[in-house]
């Protein structure tokens, strides 16, 4: 399908957007509800306003997993952004993080590939992983892994797996407000646990239990910051400060500098989880968007 109607230029003030995400949050991401409920209300309530015009959205397989591959501008060799969603790998799809996408490939010059990845409870680990394999495989030319909160685990968790089995990696990977540790209390800090409007610990306890068995939650390709951080791809980590996951991104960002690897870490003061998925609505959200086009364009210059 093709969207011809043009995203007007709207900037939404920061307390409102916060509301409606603590809102989000109260509606979709409630572990007393099924499964099925939480996934019909989030692409229901996150579903993207106006996209830029020419946005084209195409339904796809790569691999034998289907996706969406959201492009705007005419037809022609471009990078490849393969970008897996979160939804804390039980929720979630290829809707809910179309707008980001529309708005990284006008910034960026690039196609953006959306797998539709299985998902927990259903699907444990390592379906996902494997998924997201599949796809990568079937992707030809220059690419970039990207995903957001569980997405950025997945994504992380795909470029570990490419370096131990001695595989040439991607040209980068970027990362947005991701879940990189499944074991990890997250009520030690009560401050940044009642800071965050979207997400909980007992929801994101619920999220670890239905994707994989406790004592799996060590293996550094179920939690991928605990593995070694060198001989890594160009990483880009973006996170708010307000957020339950901000540690898993400030932690990674140490341990992979550390280690040698090339790390962009950004904070945005006062922003909430996945805060980077509202460009166009909110300024922060433009300001991370510009980054990751220009990360995007960094990492790809000059490959065929």
């Amino acid at each position: 399908m093709t969207a011809r109607r043009a995203r007007p230029r709207l900037r939404v003030p920061p307390a409102v957007m916060r509301a409606g995400a603590r809102q989000l949050g109260r509606r979709c991401l409630d572990p007393a509800l099924p499964w099925r409920v939480q996934r019909t209300r989030l692409d229901q309530l996150s579903r993207p306003f106006l996209l830029p015009r020419g946005t084209t959205v195409t339904g796809q397989r790569f691999g034998g997993v289907p996706v969406e591959v959201v492009s705007v501008g005419p037809p022609g060799p471009r990078p490849t952004v393969v970008h897996f969603h979160g939804g804390g790998y039980c929720i979630g799809s290829a809707r809910t993080i179309r707008g980001w996408a529309a708005h990284l490939s006008a910034r960026a010059g690039c196609r953006v590939v959306l797998p539709e990845y299985r998902l927990a409870p259903e699907h444990p680990y390592p379906a996902g992983l494997q998924d997201a394999r599949a796809v990568l495989a079937a992707v030809e030319g220059p690419v970039v892994l990207s995903g957001d909160s569980a997405g950025g685990g997945l994504a992380l968790a795909l470029v570990l797996s490419m370096r131990d089995a001695g595989k040439a990696p991607p040209a980068g990977c970027i990362l947005l407000s991701p879940w990189l540790d499944l074991g990890r209390d997250r009520r030690a800090d009560p401050g940044l646990a009642r800071r965050d409007v979207l997400l909980t610990p007992d929801w994101l306890d619920a999220c670890a239990h239905a994707y994989a068995a406790p004592e799996a939650w060590a293996d550094p390709s179920v939690s991928p910051l605990l593995a070694a951080h060198s001989g890594l791809p160009p990483l880009l980590i973006q996170a708010g400060t307000s957020e339950l996951l901000a540690p898993d991104a400030e932690l990674l960002a140490a341990s992979a500098a550390a280690a040698g690897t090339d790390v962009t870490y950004t904070r945005w003061p006062g922003m909430w989880h996945d805060f980077a998925l509202q460009p166009g609505l909110l300024a922060a959200a433009d300001s991370a968007l510009a980054q990751a086009a220009w990360f995007v364009g960094t990492v790809t210059a000059g490959l065929a």
